[in-house]
C-alpha cells in the first residue's frame, strides 16, 4: 500500500518562505515522477511543479523562479520549498506520485497540507 504524507505547511505572511514535506512509503524509485499540485477555494487544481526519477523538473509559469522542487532518494520525501510567497498562493498543497512519468494520470495523492499566505 503506496502512502504519500505531507507536512510542513501552515501561515506564513507575504514575502516569506515555507518548506513542505512528502514522506513516500516504499521506495520512489516505483515512481518515475513525483510532484505537488495546488487547489484554492473556487479554482481548479494546479500542477505546480514536478520532477522525475532523472531529477528533470518543471514549474507552473506562476511559480517560477519563486518554488524549488527537490527529492531526497535516500530517505522518501520529496520537498517544495516556496519562497517569496505570495496570498495568491494560498491553497491546500497535494503531494502526487506516478509510476509512469509519461502517463497523464497521476496514481497516487496525499491528503494535502494547507498554506496560507497573509498579506
Amino acid at each position: 500500500q503506496v502512502q504519500l504524507v505531507e507536512s510542513g505547511g501552515g501561515l506564513v505572511q507575504a514575502g516569506g518562505s515555507l518548506r513542505v514535506s512528502c514522506a513516500a512509503s516504499g521506495s520512489m524509485f516505483n515512481f518515475e515522477a513525483m510532484g505537488w499540485f495546488r487547489q484554492a477555494p473556487g479554482k481548479q487544481r494546479e500542477l505546480v511543479a514536478g520532477i522525475t526519477s532523472g531529477g528533470s523538473t518543471n514549474y507552473a509559469d506562476s511559480v517560477k523562479g519563486r518554488f524549488t522542487i527537490s527529492r531526497d532518494n535516500a530517505v522518501n520525501t520529496v520537498y517544495l520549498q516556496m519562497n517569496n510567497l505570495k496570498p495568491e498562493d494560498t491553497a491546500v498543497y497535494y503531494c502526487v506520485a506516478k509510476r509512469r512519468a509519461w502517463s497523464h494520470d497521476w496514481d497516487y495523492w496525499g491528503q494535502g497540507t494547507q498554506v496560507t499566505v497573509s498579506s
